[in-house]
């Protein structure tokens, strides 16, 4: 089984995780939560799976497309 990236849709900075290691996660989950010129874009996961692991920490600059957390 491939591992599934949850990756930023916009350039901003990593507001809060909603989600940690472990945690079961569905289609429209809200995972992680972005801050980008002072407004709250939710990033939802696609596909259900299992959190594995968050590559970001809250207050990081990231990109459009970074991984954010993988699932498995």
């Amino acid at each position: 089984m491939m591992a599934k990236v949850v990756a930023a849709h916009i350039t901003g900075t990593v507001w809060k995780i909603q989600v940690r290691p472990g945690d079961r996660v569905e289609p429209g989950t809200v995972a992680v939560i972005l801050e980008s010129m002072k407004m709250e874009m939710p990033v939802e996961v696609e596909e259900a799976g299992e959190v594995d692991e968050i590559l970001v920490q809250e207050g990081q600059a990231v990109t459009e497309g970074q991984p954010l957390l993988r699932l498995k």
